[in-house]
């Protein structure tokens, strides 16, 4: 398991490929690997956004996300994970968040990375702040469980 969190632009297929490429203990181990990148989109409730501050708690963010992968590990045989989310300005089209799992079996890779998502995206302590095309800003207040 790998949790990171980056305060720099990644690109997602390069971080998924080093880190595939430096596991060559998985190397004949997995028959699936489900991946989910997630990118900022310039709209949000109707709105225009420009950009987004993505804040998180130290420490305690990268503790809810161990959990997280540790439940999903017991639940799905994981046989690896690996989170990857950015904070702090946030533009349009740039990566957010990076899931990998792989596990023996496709049906589990696919739920464990939806479950893993999901959670990280509906409990996990980041706090979203969008600047509005018109100038203004705006915390995000709702979570997104299940979009």
């Amino acid at each position: 398991m790998h949790i990171a969190i980056n305060s720099e632009p990644f690109d997602p297929w390069q971080v998924l490929n080093d880190y595939q490429n430096e596991k060559s203990e998985l190397q004949g181990k997995y028959g699936a690997t489900a991946v989910f990148v997630g990118t900022m989109r310039d709209f949000n409730e109707g709105d225009d956004v420009s950009e987004m501050f993505l804040e998180h708690y130290p420490g305690m963010t990268e503790h809810h996300l161990e959990n997280i992968c540790s439940q999903a590990t017991g639940e799905h045989q994981l046989l690896d994970s690996l989170v990857v989310h950015r904070v702090g300005v946030i533009q349009p089209n740039d990566p957010i968040v990076l899931v990998a799992v792989w596990t023996a079996h496709r049906k589990q890779a696919f739920e464990a990375c939806r479950e893993i998502m999901e959670d990280l995206k509906s409990k996990a302590p980041f706090w979203k702040k969008e600047q509005l095309n018109d100038g203004q800003n705006r915390w995000v207040g709702k979570n997104t469980k299940g979009y």
